[in-house]
């Protein structure tokens, strides 16, 4: 029996005999070859050596990305060590890379209809405790999320413990309760099978490794009383005290290569950002200029693995030529070829550009698109989101976004939105380079400007991005108005907007949908979504309703990788055009004309709109 003792007050768990099912301290002592030694509870085999800090630094374990802890592949190997009833786990952590499902401990089975087990862990801002139980929902598998009200800050130490009796699901945050909810009641409802994995949201089709710091991880089969909680944070509240530490990116190899090759980002009349990453700290230099002898340059004299590099003082719509040239501390060499980049045209001048959404996670298609759309030279590339398939794993991003896409994005400067799939995650801020506060800008391009929006955050009326768009639409004097967001208002798919072969749904989405009222008092031409993978044309819409002199045009071009998706069974008034398949979008702006076109993966034009303003309605 375990009794830890304050003045007056006796600090046990809610019951008597408090044992501790696992217990992983996760300090420099505990590894023993390539095995990670637990106090209590399996031993744990390391697929490579952890990073372990000091004591002055307050001790642990600095997890990466690349690091898997798994107690065990099939949690009904360790079933006696996993609490039935109640339960407490706790942990010292710090995020280092927020994600919108990240894990500390846990043995969780999450596949949309079946949601079953538990797990300590955190979103892109809280802190979180998922649990599933018999009592909730007739034992049919619904998770309960609780999300606690402290935002945590990035490499800041907390000590979270979350707790439930049965009844009364508990979450706290450096002593003090945070959260609780009695959603849950009964015993805990565990998946068939599921991995019980330590530093991880884990379950059979993800893993979301955790990036951070790790220690002292405890689980207990009894639920603590706050008395308890209070104390075990003031045993270490110096922990707290400890400054925010941000793990370094560290070598992923002894050889140098790129991570992800220079690709272009945000060009304005002015100036481009180029952005790469190495496997290795680098230093070197940009060259740049007007011939391919190169008249200009940017050195690197800092070390660096994550590269942005910004060119400036350029003349606007005309072409340069580029050279990035790199050298590790061992004096390995990494130099691209010569390459080629685009300042962005000035008012009058005609203009070009791409469209490819939805990528996901498909590089073979995603590559073979880049391929047609290079051959056609636009001046830039417009991206409605869904880069990758998750984007919080850094994976997603280079070994199937950037290989799919890096023999376009060199040449041509993409302009991204976040889609759902990004999750709003850290990568998506590290690898993109957009003005403040990056989920929503605007930029302009010959005759055109264009407004980004995010449709994964709030966008009602009352909304920061709904009151930024009311006042960037009213002052633009663009002669065409472009506006870019992930989420179609108006949809003919037959089932992201309800089952339209039992019912008719609401053709798009709802909350996308009430930024339109802007659209339609802005003059705003063209609206181009994705989300939906296929491709879709509306006839022009103006109050919600179809009209053939002005309106708005809403586009879905969703057919970059993602797997295809299929029509409704009736077509709405709204629709012009929908189509199955993988494709690409081109349009074209001369003054007052406007032509787009669509073509598919073997690059065969099936769709073309021309507009003119001169001559309404459309042609």
């Amino acid at each position: 029996m375990i009794t830890l003792l304050i003045p007056l007050i006796t600090l046990s768990l809610l019951h008597d005999d408090p044992d501790a099912l696992v217990a992983y301290p996760l300090q420099a002592s505990d590894v023993t070859g390539s095995t990670l030694n637990a106090q209590l509870g399996p031993s744990i085999e390391l697929n490579r050596a952890l990073e372990f800090l000091p004591d002055a630094q307050g001790g642990g374990s600095e997890l990466y990305e690349e690091d898997r802890l798994v107690i065990a592949s099939d949690f009904r190997k360790v079933r006696d060590l996993l609490p039935a009833r109640e339960m407490t786990v706790s942990a010292w952590m710090s995020v280092g890379q927020p994600r919108q499902w990240g894990g500390v401990l846990g043995c969780v089975q999450d596949n949309n209809d079946a949601e079953t087990g538990w797990v300590l862990g955190y979103d892109n801002r809280h802190f979180t405790f998922g649990l599933s139980t018999v009592g909730a929902d007739d034992g049919n598998g619904m998770m309960t999320y609780l999300k606690g009200r402290t935002a945590y800050e990035e490499g800041k130490l907390y000590l979270v413990v979350a707790t439930y009796d049965g009844t009364t699901a508990r979450l706290y945050v450096n002593g003090k309760l945070d959260a609780e909810s009695t959603a849950q009641s009964g015993d805990i409802l565990y998946p068939e099978q599921a991995p019980f994995t330590l530093g991880a949201y884990h379950d059979d089709n993800e893993f979301q490794a955790h990036v951070g710091r790790l220690m002292d991880v405890r689980l207990y089969d009894m639920a603590a009383q706050d008395a308890w909680v209070e104390h075990q944070f003031h045993h270490h509240a110096d922990r707290a005290d400890l400054p925010a530490r941000i793990p370094p990116e560290r070598p992923v190899s002894d050889e140098l290569d790129w991570q992800v090759p220079p690709f272009l980002q945000y060009a304005t009349g002015d100036s481009i950002r180029i952005v790469f990453e190495t496997t290795r700290p680098v230093t070197g230099v940009v060259r740049y200029g007007e011939t391919s002898e190169f008249n200009r340059e940017k050195q690197i004299t800092k070390p660096l693995m994550l590269g942005e590099i910004v060119l400036d003082e350029l003349n606007p719509d005309e072409p340069y030529f580029y050279q990035v040239d790199l050298t590790d501390d061992g004096d390995q060499k990494l130099k691209t070829e010569i390459m080629t980049f685009q300042a962005a045209a000035p008012r009058g001048k005609p203009i070009a550009f791409a469209i490819l959404s939805d990528t996901q996670d498909n590089p073979t298609v995603s590559a073979q698109l880049s391929e047609h759309i290079w051959e056609q030279r636009p001046g830039f590339l417009v991206h409605p989101g869904d880069l990758t398939g998750t984007g919080s794993r850094k994976g997603d991003w280079t070994e199937e976004f950037f290989p799919g896409m890096n023999g376009l994005l060199g040449r041509v400067t993409m302009y991204p939105v976040l889609g759902n799939h990004e999750q709003d995650a850290r990568h998506y801020y590290k690898y993109m380079s957009l003005p403040e506060p990056e989920y929503y800008y605007s930029f302009s391009q010959g005759d055109a400007d264009f407004f980004m929006i995010d449709t994964n955050r709030n966008v009602a009326p009352d909304s920061e991005q709904y009151i930024w768009l009311d006042d960037a639409l009213s002052k633009s004097d663009a002669k065409w108005k472009f506006v870019v967001h992930h989420h179609p208002p108006y949809s003919s798919d037959e089932n992201d907007y309800g089952d339209t072969w039992k019912g008719r749904g609401t053709r798009g989405d709802l909350r996308a949908r009430k930024l339109t009222t802007l659209y339609d008092k802005y003059g705003v031409d063209l609206v181009l979504n994705g989300h939906i993978h296929s491709y879709e044309r509306t006839w022009p819409i103006d109050g919600g309703r179809v009209v053939d002199d002005g309106g708005v045009i809403y586009t879905i071009t969703g057919g970059g990788g993602g797997g295809l998706e299929t029509p409704g069974p009736s077509r709405p008034s709204f629709n012009n055009t929908v189509r199955r398949g993988h494709h690409y979008c081109m349009v074209r702006i001369n003054g007052d004309t406007l032509e787009f076109f669509a073509y598919d993966l073997d690059n065969q034009l099936f769709d073309h709109m021309r507009v003119d303003k001169r001559r309404q309605p459309l042609q």
